[in-house]
C-alpha cells in the first residue's frame, strides 16, 4: 500500500493530467500530508483533516473550509485504496457563498504604516518580503493568493508587468505596473536574492525561510503588523484581513474615478478585467460594499439631474 504522500503525488498528476492546474490546492495538499507525516498519521482521518483545516486559528472561517474540501476531495480518492480513509462530512465547516457587507478599508495613512512596520520585522529576509508583498497588494488589487503564487520569471522587471496565472476562475492575464511599482520590486529582489542565494522554490516572494509564502505565515505576520500599528476595529465591525488590501485599492479606484469626473460606466471594465473579475457586475459589488462609494455615486447622480433640470 502507498504511503499517504505517494498517494497524493499520484493523486495530483492524475488530476493536472485532465487539466487542472491546483497550484494551490497541490501546495494545500502537500502540506496537510506533512502535517499528518509530523503526527505519525497511519491513514486519513476527519479528527486530523478537521485540526489542520482549522490550524490557523485567526484565518476567516470561509478559507477554514477551503483548506477542508481540499483534503476532502483527495479523501474521496484515498478512500478507493485505504478502507481506513475517512471522509470528512460536506456540511463540516461548510463553505458559505455570501459576501461580507463591509469589508475593511485602509487609508493611505493605515498602509503607509503597515509597510513601515514592515520593514522593521526582526527578519531581514521577512521584513524585505512583507514590505514589497503588501505594498504590491496595494497598488494592484491581486489576490492574496495570487501575489502568493508568483513565480520568478512571471515577474518580468524589465517590461513591467505581471504574469497571474491559474487565477480564482482558471484564466490567466497580465497585470502592467507603474514604474515605481516596478523600482520596488526589483530593490526587493535584489535584497532577496542578497539574503537568501540558494532558495528552495522559484516563488518572488520568499517566507523567512527561503521558502514560498503561505496563507498560515503571511497572516501570522500581517495579525502581528496590524497590531503594532494598532489597526483595529469597534465591536461588530468588519475585521482587517490581509484580502482587504484588494477591497481598499477597488474602492480607492472608483472614489478617484468619481472625484475626477469619469466615466465610471466605461471605465468598469477595464478596472474588472485588471483585478482578474469574471465580469464588472462583481467589480459593482464595491458599491454596495462601501458607503464612500454610495455618496461619490449619489452625488454624481445629483449633479446629472441638475444638468437635465
Amino acid at each position: 500500500m502507498s504511503t499517504m504522500r505517494e498517494a497524493a503525488e499520484e493523486y495530483l498528476a492524475m488530476r493536472r493530467g485532465l487539466g487542472y492546474k491546483l497550484r494551490q490546492e497541490g501546495r494545500m495538499l502537500r502540506q496537510f500530508v506533512a502535517f499528518g507525516e509530523g503526527h505519525g498519521l497511519e491513514h486519513l482521518t476527519i479528527e486530523a483533516a478537521l485540526e489542520w483545516a482549522t490550524s490557523p486559528s485567526e484565518a476567516d472561517p470561509s478559507w477554514w473550509a477551503k483548506r477542508l474540501t481540499v483534503v476532502r476531495v483527495f479523501a474521496r480518492h484515498m478512500a478507493t485504496m485505504d478502507t481506513r480513509t475517512e471522509v470528512p462530512p460536506a456540511d463540516l465547516l461548510p463553505r458559505g457563498h455570501q459576501r461580507p457587507t463591509t469589508p475593511y478599508l485602509y487609508s493611505p495613512e493605515q498602509i503607509t504604516a503597515l509597510v513601515g512596520e514592515a520593514g522593521a520585522l526582526t527578519s531581514p529576509l521577512r521584513a524585505a518580503t512583507f514590505t514589497a508583498f503588501i505594498g504590491l497588494m496595494a497598488v494592484t488589487g491581486l489576490r492574496t493568493g495570487e501575489a502568493m503564487g508568483l513565480d520568478r520569471d512571471e515577474v518580468d522587471l524589465a517590461e513591467g508587468v505581471l504574469l497571474v496565472q491559474g487565477t480564482k476562475f482558471g484564466k490567466s492575464r497580465l497585470v502592467p505596473l507603474h514604474p515605481s511599482t516596478t523600482d520596488q520590486l526589483r530593490s526587493y529582489a535584489r535584497r532577496r536574492d542578497e539574503l537568501c542565494s540558494r532558495p528552495s522554490t522559484l516563488a518572488f516572494f520568499l517566507s523567512g525561510a527561503g521558502t514560498r509564502l503561505t496563507h498560515t505565515n503571511a497572516s501570522k505576520t500581517f495579525n502581528r503588523l496590524l497590531r503594532a500599528t494598532g489597526i483595529c476595529t469597534l465591536l461588530g465591525a468588519a475585521k482587517p484581513r490581509l484580502y482587504d488590501l484588494r477591497h481598499s485599492f477597488a474602492v480607492a479606484t472608483l472614489v478617484t474615478w468619481y472625484s475626477q469626473d469619469a466615466d465610471v460606466t466605461h471605465l468598469l471594465p477595464a478596472l474588472s478585467t485588471y483585478m482578474g473579475h469574471i465580469s464588472p457586475a462583481t467589480t459593482y459589488w464595491y458599491l454596495h460594499a462601501c458607503p464612500q462609494l454610495i455618496a461619490a455615486a449619489a452625488t454624481r447622480l445629483e449633479e446629472v439631474w441638475k444638468e437635465s433640470a
